[in-house]
């Protein structure tokens, strides 16, 4: 069962915070009153009360920075390779495309919208208890087709440059040999995997890609940047707008536990960057 972190910081906001509230229009001025009655305390705070007075400031603003503000996430596959790795924490801005009430995830204010190139967090559309992460290649209007590892874009194919054979490290070593390329969305590069030995699509993807789709409004077609090992719009459909979570803009710690070459399994380098 997945743990529903949002819900248990809204509850856990509601019941501390009422208990304090409560506590300080009831009970608060009548302990005080007594205690300077008295020569000594005699009444003490009750220790629920304590610590609903302690904790509620502190998970109020966790709770309004996860919701509005920025989310962390982990990466746990390598579908988003060479961009993001096995086991790097993102950080996601959660008010790029709209702010929304959590748990109930109803958009109270329009910001804006995502473009060809970023990359987005987003309920995944068959299972809107698990969060993916992928580029967008197509937005509302867009024609998109895939074909012989090139992607067009309203018929026009995306130039790619190819950069260097890639060497996987840890989780990822599996990828070492596929190609690594830059690919051009318009003016924005990001680098790609591509393994040349592979079919386009995975098995039961291929009945999505037989000819261009039209991507209509309200919806993206996204992509991992590992283009034969990703489980993406080529597999399961488009992404609608209303599960979009935020945009990922930067990598805060990048732990994999198989690095085996490193005593620790931190890529140090990986801290700090910024995510294209």
């Amino acid at each position: 069962m997945n743990f529903d972190f949002p819900a248990f910081l809204v509850a856990a906001t509601f019941i501390t915070g009422v208990i304090w509230l409560i506590d300080s229009l009831l009970f608060a001025s009548k302990r005080q009153q007594k205690n300077q009655d008295a020569e000594i305390q005699t009444v003490k705070e009750p220790l629920l009360v304590e610590y609903s007075r302690s904790f509620f400031p502190i998970i109020l603003v966790v709770l309004v920075l996860r919701s509005f503000i920025v989310e962390p996430f982990r990466i746990p596959s390598g579908s988003m390779m060479p961009t993001l790795l096995v086991g790097d924490f993102i950080l996601v801005n959660k008010f790029s495309y709209g702010l929304k009430l959590p748990v109930i995830n109803k958009k109270i204010i329009e910001i804006g919208d995502p473009e060809r190139g970023d990359v987005i967090v987003f309920k995944y559309p068959q299972n809107p208890n698990v969060d993916y992460i992928k580029r967008v290649v197509g937005v509302p209007g867009d024609s998109i087709a895939y074909r012989n590892k090139i992607l067009y874009v309203n018929g026009e194919p995306q130039h790619q440059k190819q950069v260097a054979i890639y060497s996987g490290e840890g989780s990822g070593s599996s990828e070492t040999g596929s190609i690594e390329s830059v690919e051009f969305l318009g003016e924005r590069a990001h680098n790609i995997l591509v393994n040349p030995l592979a079919p386009d699509f995975g098995y039961g993807c291929q009945f999505l890609m037989r000819g261009p789709i039209k991507v209509p409004p309200g919806h993206y077609f996204a992509m991992g940047d590992n283009r034969d090992n990703s489980n993406d719009s080529r597999c399961w459909g488009l992404v609608p707008k209303k599960n979009l979570v935020g945009e990922a803009f930067g990598i805060w710690m990048s732990w994999d536990s198989n690095r085996s070459w490193s005593p620790v399994p931190v890529a140090w380098g990986r801290i700090g960057e910024g995510i294209n």
